[in-house]
């Protein structure tokens, strides 16, 4: 590290601390030719994503747009707010390990999908709805059996219950044969 006040390029390290929420390193330095004091932040430095839209042109991933779409799909769901941050980071992460460069806003949507499924079904529905286009009940009921049938689903619905208990069942068979 070069000293801003003689240029010398030998510096030692004082002190190095982290600052708030780990996202960068903060060390004291001092130049060993003139014992000049300065201070250096040392942060991960983050390749900004491309997100290929539908129509060709392209845009910055932006984390609070993705958000936003989750928060919409979850609205009234009972879902907190903690939970939401937390699928965010993921994608996020997801995205930054899978797709170095570019990613297109399909590939999102899937991704947003893929989570969204093993939280909520009705955010699910939700947010294909929007993010699919849907413009008829068939592009639900569709989706409603695609999601009926994924393996993250399968054996977890519970049996539907009659809104008669056997007893009362039994009690009106009895009745009615009499």
């Amino acid at each position: 590290m070069q000293c801003p006040s003689c240029h010398f390029n030998q510096t030692k390290v004082i002190e190095s601390r982290t600052t708030e929420k780990a996202q960068s390193i903060r060390r004291r330095r001092e130049c060993l030719q003139c014992h000049h004091r300065f201070t250096t932040y040392e942060r991960i430095e983050f390749v900004a994503i491309t997100v290929i839209k539908k129509d060709g042109s392209t845009e910055s991933f932006d984390r609070s747009k993705v958000l936003r779409g989750i928060v919409r799909a979850c609205e009234k769901t009972g879902i907190e707010s903690e939970l939401l941050d937390s699928i965010v980071d993921n994608l996020e992460s997801e995205i930054e390990n899978q797709f170095p460069r570019e990613i297109t806003s399909k590939q999102i949507g899937n991704l947003v999908l893929k989570q969204l499924s093993q939280i909520s079904q009705v955010a699910y529905i939700r947010f294909a709805s929007v993010y699919e286009n849907f413009t008829s009940i068939e592009d639900f009921v569709a989706t409603l059996k695609k999601l009926q049938n994924s393996p993250e689903n399968s054996g977890n619905d519970p049996e539907p219950q009659s809104p008669i208990s056997d007893s009362e069942n039994k009690k009106n068979q009895t009745t009615n044969q009499e």
